[in-house]
């Protein structure tokens, strides 16, 4: 199994070094592992003057997975759009047919005083966000920005889909919804945006080969505030590229930290780009404070849909859940009176965790 690592920028090296530490451990028990590493983002505009470079695109198309840290910093915040670091991100999910982001949203038991609602809201809340990932409005063409005839200056951008993107995604909602719960809820916003209009029809039509799963449909803005009203009533979601970036972000806060949730975007044969959900945090890189365990679990979804591999995925679920209950926290998972630990102790941990694990 290839694996490109691409670490990135931020504190996207310092969690994927303890990523990359628990792969060697499971090639140490005979995993057949090989990884190579490669710049992307602000690394490849360094490296080579473009954020995904050729080298980097040529290995993670050659890879059987990706995994990948977090891109974007102050420094680049100047560069024009074309080279800023989170264009090699938007470029990488597109060159790879990347069309499903998977985002789950679960409440560990241990972690659920530490969520902005109160326990009894998250606790055992597992919700998984489909994203569609290579349409919508950040691809959408024409888009720019004018001075119109009075002078003023105006940016304008398309969002779009086609029956056909629309479809795909429904039908992996479907499929996972099926192997969950069967209750899948398609947002949109079909009162304003006729986009909308055409992704509820086409969810109704797909919905049809799937009788044994329950469909809802839901508007964004309504679905925004459930999600904080009455989280436990969903069990997969499944969205546009923008609704679902943002939805994302809200449904990890529910769990306590962005730091704890891991993601994967998936071609048509499940080729996977595996990554956590939060940025490169620039403030706190290189301290060696920053919280390893989302992308840990990325891992686990990893060996899980690439490479079909569900004893692995879980033994790490259960390391993960094993340092928890153990009483470890990084700062930004940390109570009141719990001492915080840092990137690589977590990392000790975990690997503990799995060495004295059953397998």
């Amino acid at each position: 199994m290839k694996i490109a690592v691409l670490p990135g920028d931020g504190i996207g090296p310092e969690i994927v070094q303890q990523a990359v530490r628990v792969l060697q451990h499971f090639a140490s028990e005979g995993a057949s592992l090989e990884m190579e590493t490669a710049p992307i983002g602000g690394a490849g505009y360094d490296a080579a003057g473009d954020p995904l470079p050729e080298g980097t695109l040529k290995l993670a198309k050659q890879a059987d997975a990706v995994l990948l840290g977090a891109v974007g910093g102050p420094k680049y915040d100047t560069l024009p759009r074309p080279v800023r670091p989170e264009q090699g991100l938007l470029r990488i999910r597109k060159e790879l047919g990347l069309f499903t982001n998977l985002r789950p949203a679960m409440v560990y038991e241990e972690l659920a005083g530490a969520s902005s609602l109160r326990p009894e809201l998250v606790a055992g809340l597992d919700i998984m966000i489909l994203r569609e990932l290579t349409g919508d409005i950040y691809f959408g063409e024409p888009r720019g920005r004018r001075t119109t005839a009075s002078g003023e200056r105006e940016g304008f951008d398309t969002m779009k889909y086609s029956e056909s993107e629309i479809a795909r995604i429904a039908r992996v909602g479907f499929a996972i919804a099926r192997k969950r719960s069967r209750k899948l809820c398609s947002v949109d916003k079909a009162n304003v945006l006729d986009t909308s209009i055409l992704w509820r029809e086409v969810v109704n039509e797909v919905a049809k080969d799937f009788p044994d799963v329950e469909l809802s449909h839901m508007y964004v803005d309504n679905a925004a505030m459930q999600l904080v009203r009455a989280p436990k009533q969903f069990d997969v979601i499944v969205t546009g590229n923008m609704f679902g970036d943002i939805l994302s972000d809200e449904a990890s806060m529910l769990t306590g930290s962005i730091g704890m949730l891991p993601s994967a975007s998936l071609d048509s044969a499940s080729k996977g780009l595996y990554e956590p959900i939060h940025g490169s945090a620039p403030d706190i890189a290189g301290k060696g404070v920053a919280n390893p365990l989302a992308t840990i679990l990325s891992l686990s979804m990893m060996f899980r849909y690439s490479f079909n591999d569900n004893n692995t995925a879980d033994r790490i679920e259960r390391a993960v859940r094993q340092v928890l209950k153990d009483g470890k926290r990084t700062v930004d998972i940390a109570g009141p009176g719990q001492t915080a630990i840092g990137t690589l102790q977590m990392g000790d941990a975990v690997i503990a965790a799995l060495a004295g694990g059953h397998r």
